[in-house]
């Protein structure tokens, strides 16, 4: 009797390794899928985050292009073709006779040159070409163009494109406004 039990026991032992071993093998697949798919949240998590950069960037560009636009008569400047990018921090800015021929793809761009006004919004914008931390992949720029006179006769329509980057090239954020400039409205809120 002892012996049947005895050799009872050493099939048993064995049908719980193999048991052991397939449990494992679940739980390890399991893990694996796990941080899997941590790592792909994460990367969502990080395009997310560079998408929201990009976006203000162009945001804050469009910002102060209707600023520039309703400030101290620069309504009234000239229009001209623009086939270059000037710098809004110089103290340069222009109104566009030209349409863009690309305002997405690649942005704001005029027979294949890029057009319009670059801004550096201030210390906290460090342009780099690499994607680092705190850094941008090249400073907002805007474009203004003239559309013509208002339906009522009093102002001037602008079209604003304006585009903004996140840390690299494929982070990229364009929005578009259109801006009214009413002549003889005088803006007491400035200082």
């Amino acid at each position: 009797m002892r012996n049947a039990m005895q050799a009872r026991v050493r099939r048993q032992r064995g049908m719980v390794l193999l048991t052991s071993l397939l449990l494992l093998a679940v739980v390890t697949i399991l893990a694996f899928g796990m941080f899997r798919n941590f790592g792909v949240q994460e990367q969502i998590a990080g395009n997310l985050r560079e998408k929201q950069r990009a976006l203000h960037a162009a945001m804050s560009a469009q910002q102060y292009a209707e600023w520039w636009l309703s400030s101290a008569g620069n309504a009234s400047i000239v229009e001209v073709t623009c086939d270059s990018v000037l710098n809004a921090n110089l103290s340069q800015g222009q109104i566009c006779s030209n349409k863009l021929t690309s305002v997405t793809d690649p942005p704001l761009q005029v027979d294949g040159v890029n057009a319009g006004v670059s801004i550096n919004p201030g210390n906290s914008m460090t342009v780099t070409t690499t994607s680092a931390r705190n850094t941008y992949y090249t400073v907002p720029r805007f474009y203004i163009a003239h559309l013509g006179l208002s339906a009522d006769a009093q102002g001037q329509i602008y079209q604003i494109d304006a585009v903004g980057y996140g840390g690299g090239p494929g982070a990229v954020a364009v929005v578009e406004s259109t801006f009214v400039v009413k002549t003889g409205v005088i803006d007491r809120g400035a200082p």
